[in-house]
């Protein structure tokens, strides 16, 4: 109550809207003193949000600025954010192709950061997959056994994955 009490004196000098943006701006350079693992944390958490919440131009807006992280789990979350802003049918045929190949080396850093990360590797296979339509059938096929790979590396580190099963499956 004696924040509140601090907060609302200052409020009468300041305007309502200045002293709103006054106090966010306190609290998120509060965040940003916290230890970098807490932020990575918080990113994550607003990241798998917006995802669940079908936000997918807001949830890529998030991650891309995180592209030179060196955290595998922003990392593949970009990829799929990248991949999934492809997919949309409001995308140019320009802005696909290139989210395509961003989302392959996301997905890629991702894998260098941590060869642990089950998801990953479900992505890079994915993300690779994905080039293939632009890289012609040969080079599909010739991806075809790098895909299957991960694929199988990341059901071996996360068995109950449905969603990398099912993608061997069709594999």
């Amino acid at each position: 109550t004696q924040v509140l009490r601090k907060g609302l004196q200052r409020g009468t000098v300041l305007s309502a809207g200045s002293f709103l943006v006054y106090e966010a701006h306190k609290l998120i350079s509060g965040f940003a003193e916290v230890h970098a693992s807490f932020k990575v944390e918080d990113v994550i958490e607003q990241a798998d949000y917006l995802y669940g919440s079908g936000e997918t131009e807001k949830l890529y807006r998030l991650l891309v600025q995180h592209k030179n992280s060196d955290d595998s789990e922003l990392l593949w979350r970009l990829a799929r954010s990248s991949r999934d802003l492809a997919q949309l049918g409001s995308t140019s045929a320009e802005e696909k192709r290139q989210l395509t190949y961003d989302s392959l080396e996301y997905a890629k850093k991702a894998l260098e950061k941590n060869e642990s990360n089950f998801a990953a590797h479900k992505w890079y296979g994915i993300c690779l997959s994905d080039v293939g339509d632009y890289e012609g059938i040969k080079t599909k096929i010739g991806n075809a056994i790098v895909i299957k790979e991960h694929f199988q590396r990341a059901i071996e580190l996360n068995p109950k994955d449905a969603t990398t099963i099912h993608l061997i499956g069709i594999w």
